[in-house]
């Protein structure tokens, strides 16, 4: 048979004043610490951890990627751009065309 005393004449001090009060009328406060009502401070809500929210890392069921070659022709650079080789003014460039392979897309409306 273990256990602590209770009482309604039981005694405590304020952790916080160091006052004498009746202890069931002690509040425990967020550090631990027993206050009386008047020494009593809430917990700021500054000082709760904040909800992290992650990025998912991975896809869910995965497909694996379908080929499709794709040429896209993007144009010469034009009179508007300007290279330089040393002190004189570069060549104009080819036409540049630029390769991707892209996979389907397909699309459900339900």
């Amino acid at each position: 048979m273990g256990g602590y005393a209770e009482g309604k004449k039981a005694l405590g001090i304020c952790d916080q004043c160091g006052q004498q009060f009746l202890l069931n009328t002690l509040k425990k406060e967020w550090t631990g610490f027993k206050v009386c009502y008047e020494c009593y401070e809430p917990k700021h809500p500054q000082l709760e951890t904040k909800r992290t929210v992650t990025d998912p890392q991975a896809l869910f069921e995965p497909r694996p990627d379908a080929k499709a070659d794709l040429n896209v022709f993007v144009g010469s650079p034009g009179d508007s751009a300007f290279a330089s080789v040393g002190m004189q003014p570069a060549p104009i460039a080819p036409a540049i065309i630029l390769g991707v392979t892209i996979g389907t897309v397909t699309v459900e409306i339900t």
